[in-house]
């Protein structure tokens, strides 16, 4: 098996690790790990007994349950504590490996059926990533493979060595598992009127117009802020949040750098230099949750943003595939096992 035949597969192992995971750096670090086992094994491979893409997998699930032995469990603000109130202290802030990490859409799919492409995104939203990590490790890799990329029992069975009771057993005990999480559906794809929202509320933070800003959010919307667990759910708490006096927002720019999670992502400049991460989930009326990850020393590179802008962000959001998110499957397709 050659090394292009390996490397055509990077980009669906990086977004089945990262639902194993929840980080997109070890993710990254699990796939380039699966690919060079395969190379320096590949006289071993017997395609009589696997078709490549089971023999892939089965590599790449036991690389994830080599990493998850010890391994924190990941989440969301929301997993960890209630919401908080307007004026709360962000209290102290908990160690990256507490948190699910984002990652750019382009690093994890490649072109292929828009259908098809909308159900993936959907499974590497932050919430149903967080909401994986619960279960075991078996568990959570025989949910992805049988519910998100709709393996057969039997061949669930073949990659993990085991009999297809087995395997029906443990999906059931991973939907109970799941029950008590939001993984509620996404909201559509981004349309013409979520991207008109979208430019609007991107618009109103850069002016610091709260009265808009509120206005776009949901009743319901929620707001966090990892590595904080303080978090907001409502408009009204939210509106009371950021037009508190003093808010440090003032000012900042929101620069557009393609999807991550299956949702809009921008970078956020402070006095132009790199200082959040920022997901915004949008449907066509309103705003329904912003993360924004501070982590702008990891997560800029890994998105492909400088860490200093100059300029002023352009609000015109585009719904299709961005040339950033372009840039980052090139990158990832430049790349061989070594």
């Amino acid at each position: 098996m050659t090394e292009l035949r390996l490397e055509r597969y990077r980009a669906e192992l990086t977004a089945y690790c990262y639902r194993m995971l929840g980080s997109g750096f070890e993710a990254e670090d699990a796939a380039q790990e699966c690919l060079v086992r395969a190379w320096r094994n590949a006289g071993a491979y017997d395609a009589a007994k696997a078709a490549p893409r089971t023999w892939l997998y089965a590599i790449a699930t036991n690389v994830c349950f080599d990493m998850l032995r010890s391994a924190q469990r990941r989440a969301r603000a929301m997993d960890l504590v209630p919401a908080a109130g307007p004026g709360t202290p962000l209290g102290a802030p908990l160690p990256e490996p507490h948190w699910v990490q984002p990652v750019p859409d382009g690093r994890l799919f490649d072109e292929g059926d828009p259908a098809d492409q909308v159900v993936l995104r959907e499974s590497v939203r932050l919430a149903f990533v967080a909401a994986l990590q619960v279960l075991p490790p078996r568990q959570r890799a025989v949910l992805i493979l049988r519910e998100v990329l709709r393996w057969r029992a039997g061949e669930v069975a073949e990659l993990l060595g085991d009999s297809v009771a087995s395997v029906n057993s443990a999906l059931q005990r991973a939907r109970a598992g799941m029950a008590d999480h939001d993984t509620a559906a996404a909201p559509a794809p981004l349309d013409a009127h979520g991207s008109a929202l979208l430019s609007r509320y991107v618009d109103a933070f850069e002016r610091h117009d709260v009265g808009v800003l509120v206005a776009l959010l949901h009743e319901d919307a929620t707001m966090s802020m990892p590595p904080f667990t303080w978090w907001l759910r409502g408009r009204a708490d939210i509106g009371a949040a950021i037009s508190a006096p003093g808010q440090s927002c003032e000012g900042d720019r929101l620069v557009p750098a393609g999807f991550a999670n299956g949702v809009p992502a921008f970078g956020q400049y402070r006095d132009g230099e790199g200082f959040a991460w920022v997901l915004i989930e949008v449907t066509a009326e309103h705003v329904t949750e912003v993360t924004t990850c501070l982590d702008p020393a990891r997560l800029f590179p890994f998105f492909g943003l400088p860490m200093s802008f100059a300029g002023r962000a352009r609000t015109t959001i585009d719904s299709s595939r961005t040339n950033t998110e372009e840039s980052h499957g090139r990158r990832a397709a430049d790349r061989a096992p070594s």
